[in-house]
Parts: structure tokens; sequence; C-alpha cells
């Protein structure tokens, strides 16, 4: 299991916690800057991975998206400030790539994570499921490609089935990362084969809907029942 905070402080919550490893959300992060998934720059992501990192001892794995232009590039700059892993997508903003450029991507990238002078996990995505194409043939041969190609971890979010991820985990040898559903627990997605669940943006929009819930109560009936008491201070204390 490897959550995804949105910032300094949440990642410290995790570690509290006691969760071994953690993960980047683009989309949460880039939430923290009043902006949509996909607006963040290269240097802010950065800068982000350094926060964390300094935030605890955990290995980090970074969202580099689509690898901000050139994924070589994205995997050295993050590794220089402290993730121990990162993942590269097919999905270049508007479009699911082509095989052959994707896989020229991901070469890259395998490329650069043996660079780096440390063990770094190369996690390759591909997008299918979360960009309006649930194509379980395809997205098993890219992620089958993209296995030969070097990757360490394959990763199609958006599966919905314990069926489809069933086929996928029975489809490649290296390990596959799942995104968590609602309707499916951790002991299911195990079975069917997943050996890493990451949760994406849904902690920071679970945490969203709590201060949106709580600032109705507020503005609409002048409820301040909502509110929490402050939390624990080793929480922010955890290293």
């Amino acid at each position: 299991m490897i959550p995804n905070p949105w910032d300094a402080g949440s990642a410290r919550v995790l570690a509290a916690l006691g969760f071994p490893a953690l993960a980047t959300t683009s989309s949460g992060f880039a939430f923290t800057l009043g902006r949509l998934d996909g607006a963040a720059t290269l240097d802010e992501v950065v800068d982000h991975v350094a926060a964390l990192t300094t935030a605890t001892d955990l290995p980090l794995s970074v969202d580099l998206e689509d690898g901000y232009g050139d994924p070589g590039v994205a995997i050295t700059r993050v590794a220089e400030a402290g993730a121990v892993g990162a993942s590269i997508e097919d999905w270049d903003g508007s479009r699911i790539r082509g095989l052959g450029e994707a896989l020229e991507r991901v070469t890259a990238a395998v490329a650069a994570a043996r660079g780096v002078g440390f063990q770094f996990i190369f996690t390759a995505r591909a997008e299918n499921y979360i960009r309006g194409n649930p194509d379980l043939e395809d997205t098993i041969e890219r992620l089958q490609a993209f296995e030969t190609a070097g990757a360490d971890v394959l990763y199609a979010p958006g599966l919905s089935t314990i069926e489809d991820i069933h086929a996928l985990c029975g489809a490649v040898a290296k390990p596959v990362n799942v995104l968590a559903r609602p309707n499916l627990t951790l002991q299911e997605l195990a079975a069917a084969g997943a050996q890493r669940v990451s949760v994406g943006g849904a902690l920071t929009w679970a945490a969203v809907q709590g201060f949106v819930d709580a600032v109705t109560a507020i503005r609409d009936r002048g409820d301040f029942s909502l509110l929490g008491p402050s939390p624990p201070g080793n929480w922010l204390a955890a290293r």
C-alpha cells in the first residue's frame, strides 16, 4: 500500500501512521497550487519532491505525468531531489500516444533510471482506462512492451473489475500497481495479483470534501460541529 500525500504535512501524517512508502499525486499537488491536473511545471514538481523527501525518511515515487517533454531529464531531476522511483504515462495531454512513440519514451526513462547511481524503480503507465478507452487487449499489449523495455513496475490506472485486474496481472511478469477503488478491498486486489496499490488523488479529495462540508455548515447554518480538534503533535513530528 503506497498512499499519495499532497504536501509535506500530509506526508508526515502518513509516515506517523506507519505506511512504508509514499507516492506523489499530480492532481493533488496541482490542487495545492490552485490549478488543474497537468498544470504544474517540472521545476515545481522537483521542489515538491524535495519538500516531501525532507519531511519524511520514507521512499518516494513521483507521478511525472507524461515526462514534461523529456522523460529522461524528468527522472534525473527528481532523483537528484531525493525520489527513488517515478512513473511515466503514455498520455500526452490530449491523446494516447502510439505504441511505438510511447515505447521510445519508456526506453529513455529506463535508461535514465539506470543511470542515477542508485536503485530507482521506474513505473510505466498505460492510460487507456482513465482516458475513455477501456481496451484491455491494447492495455496488456502496451504493458508487455513496456516490461520488455525494462520497466520495473507496470500500471494501468482505472481498471475497475477484479476480472480485468486478474487478466492483466496474469499477462505480465513484473509487479503491477493498481489504483484503489472504493468498491474493492486491498485483500481483493492482492488476490487478483496486484503487488502495489496506490490511491492517486483520492486522499486529497477526501480531505477537501471534509473541508467543504465543514465550511458549508458554517456558511449556511452557523454550525461549527464539524470542526475537528488539533491533530496529535506526533503526526507532524514523524520522520
